[in-house]
């Protein structure tokens, strides 16, 4: 493509993207940009959305699902889990003492959601994760206040 052609090219694309806004500009019901954080009640993410890791508790017991296998520590490629477990003498079962997810390394890949045998881990729609101490996004997740 000559010079020329190459500018006559660019200024209709320029031309087009114009067209796009002007036509927005002038009917603001067909906009589809989500208005954060001016929506921020009504804002719902998909339903694979991966955004707060948290266990799912059984209704019974109250316990988590989590048998302490480990494997979704296994499963995660950036070690952002850090998990223990102890055999209960009496049921024989294993179950988590000590289960921190580390936020700040995890890629939310979902690797550890379906490595878990026991569906005991599941990421939320929560997308407001931001914290200002760097600590804080080591989140213990046996003593979370988000129940999944």
């Amino acid at each position: 493509m000559s010079y020329t052609g190459k500018i006559l090219n660019g200024g209709w694309s320029l031309l087009q993207g114009m067209w796009i806004t002007l036509k927005y500009i002038t009917n603001p019901k067909t906009i589809i940009t989500q208005q954060y954080p001016n929506n921020r009640e009504t804002l719902k993410m998909f339903d694979r959305f991966r955004g707060r890791l948290v266990f799912v508790f059984d209704d019974e017991s109250g316990r988590p699902k989590c048998i302490a296998c480990n494997m979704c520590n296994t499963a995660c490629p950036n070690a952002s889990i850090e998990l223990e477990g102890e055999k209960d003498p009496e049921t024989k079962k294993r179950y988590p003492t000590k289960y921190v997810w580390h936020s700040g390394q995890c890629t939310y890949c979902g690797l550890c959601v379906e490595a878990c045998p026991a569906d005991a881990i599941r990421f939320t729609g929560q997308y407001e994760n931001a914290v200002y101490d760097r600590a804080e996004l080591d989140i213990d997740l046996l003593n979370s206040k988000d129940k999944g």
